[in-house]
């Protein structure tokens, strides 16, 4: 039962690996990593060195944890997972636009509650795993009802699996897809959390100007002081990434186009 976890860990660290060798060998250079972590949290040289050495460490844990029952790559596979959870949450507060990064290109969605619960139980299974006293591929032999459903609750809590539909489905990223019309992106934003959370500050349920740059449509709002309260909505996604900011009008830059979709 305690090395049921294994073969779900082992699979997903490979992943992991094999995802940003693939990114970085076909976009390595750093303007095309600015959106991933934990390329996107170290300087522009360092971006690439960054994602191939957590790759490289995702390797050795799935090749110690296959071949091995030492505690010392146990332990570690649990030090990852709840290191992964902590960087993910300096990155929804540093880089709120920046994907996780966890399986490369893939993982280019804004970082939310879905990809860090996926590490918190990640972490979970990795701990459970430490007490187990066969190594990881004689557990291959032993898949139970527990294993399938952490399958099935990891698949819930990534957003990976939505972004690889709709690339199948519309073949390009997002930002050169034709977006959602504008009043479906802007009921989306009105059934989140970010809005009910924001909506009583505002003078009007309805925005005076929004645009579209890349994967994000943004909605300005007025609030009763007569600032600006703008929203960004994913574009991507059933249930879509929502950031806020309340700026002073002056302090609004002057918006030119940059994609062909409105």
């Amino acid at each position: 039962m305690l090395a049921s976890q294994l073969p779900v860990l082992i699979v997903l660290l490979v992943m992991g690996a094999v995802a940003k060798v693939v990114t970085v060998r076909s976009g390595g250079e750093a303007r095309a990593l600015t959106r991933f972590g934990p390329a996107v949290l170290v300087s522009g040289r360092m971006q690439v060195p960054a994602l191939l050495a957590c790759a490289v460490g995702e390797l050795v844990l799935a090749v110690g944890v296959t071949f091995s029952t030492s505690p010392i790559f146990r332990w570690a596979t649990v030090a990852f997972f709840a290191l992964s959870t902590y960087v993910l949450l300096e990155l929804s507060r540093r880089r709120p636009d920046a994907g996780c990064g966890c399986f490369g290109e893939v993982s280019s969605a804004p970082v939310g509650r879905r990809s860090i619960g996926r590490t918190v139980v990640l972490t979970a299974m990795a701990l459970v795993s430490v007490w187990a006293d066969v190594p990881g591929w004689m557990a291959f032999t032993q898949i139970s009802w527990l294993s399938a459903g952490g399958v099935v609750v990891l698949a819930l809590l990534s957003p990976e699996i939505e972004e690889m539909i709709d690339r199948i489905r519309y073949r390009a990223p997002c930002e050169q897809r034709r977006a959602p019309a504008e009043q479906v992106t802007l009921s989306r934003l009105r059934s989140s959390g970010t809005w009910r959370a924001h909506r009583d500050q505002l003078a009007s349920a309805e925005p005076y100007d929004s645009w579209r740059e890349l994967c994000w449509r943004f909605f300005v709002f007025q609030n009763h002081d007569k600032a600006d309260v703008v929203f960004a909505v994913y574009l991507s996604g059933r249930r879509p990434a929502v950031r806020v900011a309340v700026v002073s009008p002056e302090s609004l830059p002057e918006y030119s186009p940059v994609s062909a979709w409105r």
